[in-house]
Parts: C-alpha cells; structure tokens; sequence
C-alpha cells in the first residue's frame, strides 16, 4: 500500500481510478481507508480517488498524544502536495466531517465540492470531553476488542446485518489502541466549527443514514441550513455508516453530487 513521510510520521492512503477530477474520503472513528472500499470501487471510474488513514489508525504510524483536527488536516494537505493534487471534492464521515471542515479552513482553495456524512459543527460539551477521555483510557487498558465491542454496534443501525457488524469490528481492529486514544482525544479538542458553515461556498451535500444512533437528523439539518446552497439527502435503513449499511443508495448520492461539480481542466503549459 503507497505510504507518504510527513514531518514524523508515515501517512498510508489508498488510490483507485484516474484523471485530472479528484476525490478525497475522509473515513469516521475508528476505522480507517478501508472502511471506503465500496466508494474506491463505484468512484474509480469517474475520479482520481484518495482515501488515507489517520495517525496510529489503519496502517498510519505514529499515533500523537492527541490526533487534533489541526495536525490531521496539516498531514492531509502534505499528502494531496505530494501526490500532485490542488483542487478536489473531499467527503468526510463523521470524524472525517470534522477534519473536512478543519481542512476548509485551513484550505478553502482546495474545494471543488463538500460532502458532510453523519457529522456536526458544533463542539464537546465539558462532559462529552470527559467522556472520551474515559474511552480513550478504556482503550489503552483493555484493548482493541473491547473497543470493537463497545462502539461497533453504536455505528450500526438496530439490528445491524451481521456481515457489516464483523466487517466494521475488523477495521477497527486495525488500527492501534494508541491510535484509537489518540483520535478521542483530538476530537475532544476541536473547535466550534458552526461558524466555517457560514464561510462555506463551494457546493455542497450533507448525507445522513437515518437510523444513526450517535447524531440525531435535526443535527444534519442545521447544518444543511447554515452552508449555502447545501441539500440534505437521507439514507434509508442505515445507521451512522451508511456507506457500508446501504452502500448503493450511499454511492449514487455521492455520485451524482460529485459528477454534477465543475470539471477540473489540465493546466496548458504556455508556448515557448
């Protein structure tokens, strides 16, 4: 798998498909680039397709004290320079809604498109910032198994099909409970982001599965509310990872979105 040297750490992506449109997938807590398979594969066709894992998740290494959206957004912006890339639309879940919008403003110029899947704006609350470094503790203590125990069946809808439920406990045993503490962490950081929705100019589409147990709809609303121009699409029969639980539905949201974008021309290199 091609891996990247940033600063530190040694940064693992995965690529599909060509050309000059690129698409950049931002994957939730805490899985990794794996966790896209099924976009690499329905987007590959149409877009150049980038999907890295995050410090000390995947096969991403070191894990810092703390992933802050700040440092993640600094190793995505020297991964897309080293592979040549200066405009793209970016889909981050979840997590990944986080680093998006870290990213947009670090980077507005970048944007082609933005989809914001299963995210929020707003920031932890005093408590929720306690709670996940209880988890984050839990983590190192016990391990990998117990965080796939604990989490995977809240990223699934009620009664997730099993196949999925195995598929997600995989990926987050991928990662490292360094890893895993590390992303709990940063997130407890992060900033308020509501007020970048209003910033936001570029298209954009905000995907939500209905059944996701960890961020109500009303959530997603406010979002699409606050960016201008956004619309909302809603994702039947899946939880807080539609694009494993019902990845069709999920691909031609995504699809359509991404293909309706302003196409990326090729620099013309003046005449001698």
């Amino acid at each position: 798998m091609p891996t990247v040297h940033i600063g530190d750490a040694s940064i693992h992506y995965r690529e599909a498909g060509g050309g000059n449109d690129v698409v950049l997938l931002l994957h939730a807590f805490p899985l990794h680039s794996g966790m896209w398979a099924p976009q690499l594969t329905a987007l590959a066709g149409r877009f150049r397709v980038i999907a890295p894992d995050y410090r000390g998740l995947g096969q991403s290494r070191p894990a810092p004290p703390a992933a802050t959206m700040e440092l993640l957004a600094g190793d995505m912006i020297g991964l897309l320079r080293q592979l040549g890339v200066r405009r793209a639309a970016v889909a981050g879940l979840s997590m990944g809604g986080y680093l998006a919008l870290e990213l947009y403003r670090r980077s507005p110029g970048l944007f082609s498109g933005l989809a914001l899947c299963d995210t929020k704006a707003t920031p932890d609350t005093v408590e929720q910032r306690a709670g996940r470094e209880t988890f984050a503790q839990n983590a190192l203590s016990k391990g990998l198994p117990w965080v796939a125990s604990d989490f995977a069946p809240k990223l699934l809808r009620p009664s997730a099909d099993p196949a999925v439920m195995a598929k997600v406990k995989e990926l987050i045993g991928d990662g490292t409970p360094e890893g895993v503490a590390a992303a709990q962490r940063g997130m407890g950081l992060r900033p308020d982001s509501v007020p970048t929705l209003a910033r936001i100019t570029c298209p954009t589409i905000v995907i939500h599965g209905e059944d996701d147990q960890l961020i109500p709809f009303a959530q997603a609303q406010r979002t699409a509310q606050t960016i201008r121009g956004a619309r909302i699409v809603r994702i039947p029969g899946a939880g807080h990872l539609p694009n494993l639980e019902s990845p069709g539905a999920f691909n031609a949201a995504l699809s359509t979105f991404f293909a309706a974008l302003p196409v990326e021309r090729p620099a013309v290199e003046p005449d001698e």
